[in-house]
């Protein structure tokens, strides 16, 4: 182990994911730096794409960076589901300019770190253990202990490092439990085109769902969730399997994507979540200590909701703490910090499970399979009347950023 050294920050964020960078640039708009720790060696864009909904958007207009997306991507105006079983076709419109949109993970992610000074991101920076250190007068500082002997005391500590969280677990949540289903995801290419309109294809079938959407008029981000429990992890086998095995009965224009798949960005992962009393009861914070993202909320992927949950987790808890930081002129006062982080989590935590729950019904039903009643209930009851419901939860307003002419960035 190399020599110890120590650092003092206001704000230390764990994890450059969406949620991490979009908490740092949430905090560096009310005046307040970050320091976030990521143990990867660089930007991780696992997932290869990411639907953002008008959810995601608004959040994304706070962070001051939507602009930067919105005119590469266009939003989706339809989109269609085939059960393949029976060849029915159900439409889902989107109001003309309020669809969602696919965007690559990696330039979400390159868009919410070019928002931050060079210095705001240390790579390579692996935790080892945390500790609460009193202050006296009931407030208190997070420790932080780095694999390589750092030492990092910080006035807050924001868990934004994903499923298996650290700080999550010091905080004492549960772990994630698997969903039974397991989804495969990746980017086709057709470097001539393929003449699609801003249509999204979904194809149901009796324990699975599949489909893709455009990103643009050359790439389609494309996935398959089903029961398959131990896939290989091998890109070319992976593709195979879901050919062969999985969607050897789907219509050839959903093959044809998966054919056309770039192999490296091609993966494989099951599909974990968080009970809804784990959310109901679970102690998201402690003092100065709280979790954001996939460390408070993970989730099936049925709503597309991850991305856009965790971005409204970065302006709430933003808000919040640059509230604390504007009253107290500026400064981040660690026996502030503990309020402020607890109305983020009572702000959050009913929002999380509506969408923890909405998202695992809404899989639930659609992958149900041709049995009559489980039909009547996908096509009569969750596409006509438990589908709009869901589709307002994505049409939250998470609000704005207070003002900060009065606070002074460190």
């Amino acid at each position: 182990m190399k020599g110890e050294m120590e650092m003092t920050e206001d704000v230390v964020i764990v994890g450059a994911g969406i949620a991490g960078l979009a908490t740092a640039v949430a905090l560096k708009r009310v005046g307040v730096r970050a320091l976030v720790l990521e143990r990867s060696q660089g930007l991780r864009s696992t997932g290869a794409a990411i639907s953002l909904f008008p959810n995601a958007w608004l959040a994304l207009d706070a962070l001051g960076v939507s602009h930067k997306l919105t005119r590469i991507y266009d939003p989706l105006f339809k989109v269609h589901v085939t059960n393949v079983s029976t060849g029915d076709v159900q439409q889902v419109l989107f109001p003309a300019g309020h669809g969602p949109r696919a965007v690559h993970r990696k330039a979400l992610l390159e868009a919410l770190a070019e928002e931050l000074l060079a210095d705001s991101i240390r790579f390579s920076s692996k935790l080892a253990a945390i500790e609460s250190e009193e202050q006296g007068g009931g407030a208190s500082i997070a420790v932080v202990h780095l694999e390589d002997g750092t030492i990092i005391k910080s006035k807050v500590l924001i868990g934004c490092d994903g499923l298996h969280s650290v700080v999550a677990r010091w905080l004492g949540l549960a772990e994630p439990v698997h969903s039974g289903r397991s989804a495969v995801r990746g980017l086709a290419i057709f470097p001539q085109g393929y003449g699609f309109k801003q249509e999204a294809q979904q194809f149901v079938d009796e324990g699975k769902r599949a489909g893709f959407v455009p990103l643009n008029d050359r790439e389609f981000y494309w996935f398959l969730t089903c029961k398959e429990e131990n896939m290989t992890r091998d890109p070319e086998q992976i593709q195979r399997q879901v050919l062969e095995k999985h969607t050897e009965s789907f219509p050839s224009v959903y093959l044809d994507v998966v054919r056309h798949a770039d192999l490296s960005t091609i993966t494989w992962a099951p599909l974990m979540f968080r009970h809804p009393w784990g959310i109901i009861f679970g102690n998201f914070n402690k003092g100065n200590i709280t979790v954001a993202g996939d460390a408070m909320h993970p989730m099936t992927p049925d709503l597309g909701q991850g991305g856009g949950l965790a971005l409204e987790d970065a302006v709430v808890l933003g808000r919040h703490i640059g509230n604390s930081v504007i009253k107290n002129g500026g400064l981040v006062v660690p026996g502030d910090m503990a309020k402020a982080i607890n109305d983020y989590v009572k702000e959050r935590r009913w929002r999380a499970v509506g969408l923890v729950i909405g998202s695992y019904l809404s899989g639930w039903v659609q992958q149900g399979g041709s049995k009559r009643w489980m039909k009547f209930l996908r096509d009569r009851v969750f596409y006509k009347y438990v589908f709009g419901w869901v589709g307002r939860l994505v049409h939250y307003d998470c609000g704005e950023l207070p003002a900060v002419s009065s606070a002074k960035e460190d």
